[in-house]
């Protein structure tokens, strides 16, 4: 069997290997493009981010969804809705390399005009998107930014909520990214269940 992009998933409890089930809903996202790209218009902030989410892990060859994020981007005034396409275009650029997005995505963290939720989505994403150490600047903005708070009110972002376990997600991918070294907070991998 020829090795694909997807082999590195594991296995689901099914035995089937999860990859094929991340390459299925892949392309059935990618097929419902044109359906989804009018949902990031709605006036519900809750299914614009929902629909950032779900377009971010669409395959997008000719640039379609990435051009959508950029130009709900530009008229959004939702600053949670904006760290979410800050979010999805970093997820679409990671699995798509586009050197202009990834540079975009880098100048948003340094950008004092944005609200603090999009430069702390841009953080996040620009480190998930390059091998370059964080810059002390980096550091010392995500320090005064990602707030307990804060932090709790992003837990609304899909990608934040998955990430936390337990925890709020983005001081958890603070904590991973920027401070590998301290101890996770549960020793038993269970215990957020409990």
């Amino acid at each position: 069997m020829p090795r694909t992009d997807y082999d590195d998933y594991g296995v689901e409890v099914t035995g089937y290997p999860a990859g094929w089930s991340v390459a299925a809903a892949r392309a059935a996202i990618t097929a419902g493009i044109s359906m989804l790209l009018p949902l990031l218009n709605k006036s519900d902030p809750g299914t614009r981010i929902g629909a950032s989410y779900a377009l971010a892990t669409a395959a997008d060859p000719d640039l379609t969804v990435r051009s959508a994020f950029a130009t709900r981007f530009a008229k959004e005034q939702d600053p949670m809705v904006l760290a979410a396409l800050v979010l999805a275009t970093a997820e679409t650029t990671r699995a798509n390399p586009h050197r202009p997005a990834t540079a975009r995505v880098g100048k948003l963290w340094q950008d004092r005009t944005q609200p603090p939720e999009v430069r702390l989505a841009a953080a996040i994403g620009w480190l998930c998107l390059t091998d370059e150490p964080a810059p002390d600047a980096l550091q010392a903005t995500v320090s005064v930014l990602a707030t307990e708070e804060r932090a709790r009110a992003m837990d609304a972002l899909p990608w934040l909520t998955v990430a936390g376990c337990g925890e709020p997600g983005l001081l958890r991918c603070v904590r991973r990214m920027l401070h590998p070294e301290e101890p996770e907070p549960y020793d038993d991998p269970w215990a957020p269940l409990a």
